[in-house]
């Protein structure tokens, strides 16, 4: 369906050459500053024309807030989110002597809407469009601010991959980046200021960048496309937020990654590399967390009141049992390469006849560089959801009387609720 969440429930809507793209949040925490500059820089990174590497359907994504708010103040009540479409062409997918009316695209949506429905979007694909991502962003961007504001929470994507261009490809002595002290470096500290330092590919390593934005341009250049992998780190997560069986961490961050057009396959942690780790290296050994050093916590987030546990490694990629450990959670999203190409590719029509298409729309040669806002974005999301039903529970929990042989552990497993007054 068109909703994701239970507690903070995004339900997006519009097709690509639509008038309109957007989406209603409901659930939002009343009392958070918000316009539509807090949400806008995302809308930004997302938008398409931002590069020669890019399609060059000139979007501005200008995004206008409609409810939920009153001077700036979040209600509490559903907020209404809308971005105008202002150079959509529908007429790209009219036909013009290329058969595109007479055709399905060949890996693209339009044969598998036709079959579910009875009737598709005649341009641009429709819903399957990353268009529809927009009212994703804009959602994101707002979850994102209240973790940032009530927990500190840092979430970063990055190109780790285009083609066979690796930011840390897998080696004997690394067969995981998750055993790569120089990845679990560049986890720990890399900003959205950095990677955004590295356009149009938003690789956070000069040559790499350099090497994949030259495989790009050859691709675009031959009228075909290329994929490649989006890393993503969240930084500062609360412990304790995940619901298992089925609703663990790190499926809630599956199904919010594998929901994104064009992707095709998502790792957490050590991921398929750490199959080729004995457990006796893989196993993520306890020790006391570090002090935080002063002035690192964001203001009215204080620190532990305890000394807390956290891992001596992170081959677990912040998850363990389904439940964020307090570590930095990062994982892997494949995108697959974008379907709509201009080459003439020979496949069989509506009426099962082998013809010719070739396709007239402007499209992405690689999305990995515009996916980036759209992975944090579903990130947000997912932890948004799953904090809000912690922090139910744990509220509800606080109204019974302590037990007093579960006081060191809950005052150790959770923080939560620990906010300076």
């Amino acid at each position: 369906m068109s909703t994701f969440g239970n507690y903070f429930r995004v339900s997006t809507y519009g097709e690509s050459h639509g008038r309109s793209v957007g989406c209603i949040v409901d659930g939002c925490p009343p009392g958070l500053q918000l316009t539509e500059q807090d949400i806008q820089p995302q809308m930004t990174r997302r938008r398409p024309g931002q590069s020669a590497l890019t399609t060059p359907r000139d979007e501005k994504d200008k995004v206008e807030i409609q409810s939920g708010t009153e001077f700036g103040i979040t209600l509490g009540t559903p907020i209404g989110l809308k971005v105008m479409n202002e150079d959509q062409r529908p007429h790209d997918y009219s036909g013009g002597g290329k058969n595109i009316d007479a055709f399905p695209r060949p890996s693209h949506a339009d044969w598998t809407y036709l079959e579910k429905y009875g009737v598709k979007a005649s341009s641009g694909g429709g819903r399957s469009s990353a268009r529809e991502t927009i009212g994703r962003v804009a959602a994101g961007a707002i979850a994102e601010k209240y973790l940032r504001v009530a927990h500190g929470v840092e979430i970063v994507a990055f190109t780790s991959s285009v083609g066979p261009e690796h930011l840390f490809p897998a080696t004997k002595q690394y067969p995981t980046a998750s055993t790569n002290p120089a990845f679990l470096d560049l986890i720990g500290k890399v900003t959205r200021d950095d990677v955004d330092s590295f356009l149009p590919v938003r690789c956070p390593d000069t040559q790499v960048c350099k090497n994949m934005e030259e495989l790009i341009g050859e691709f675009r250049d031959r009228k075909d496309s290329i994929g490649g992998v989006v890393t993503c780190v969240l930084r500062n997560v609360p412990s304790g937020l995940g619901e298992p069986c089925f609703d663990k961490m790190e499926a809630m961050l599956a199904h919010a990654m594998l929901s994104i057009p064009a992707t095709k396959g998502f790792e957490i942690g050590s991921g398929f590399g750490g199959c080729e780790v004995p457990g006796s290296a893989h196993n993520d050994a306890f020790i006391k967390t570090p002090a935080a050093p002063p002035g690192t916590l964001p203001d009215g987030v204080s620190a532990p009141a305890k000394p807390r546990l956290t891992t001596k490694t992170n081959n677990s990629g912040g998850i363990q049992g389904g439940i964020t450990n307090g570590a930095p959670v990062y994982f892997n999203v494949a995108f697959k390469p974008p379907a709509t190409i201009g080459q003439a590719q020979e496949t069989a029509g509506y009426d099962t006849s082998v013809g010719t298409l070739e396709a007239k729309g402007r499209h992405d040669p690689c999305v990995i560089p515009r996916a980036v806002p759209i992975v944090e974005a579903m990130a947000a999301l997912v932890v948004m959801d799953a904090l809000m039903a912690q922090s139910a529970r744990q509220a509800t929990r606080g109204l019974l009387p302590q037990l007093p042989e579960t006081i060191p552990l809950m005052e150790q497993s959770s923080n939560l609720l620990s906010r300076a007054s």
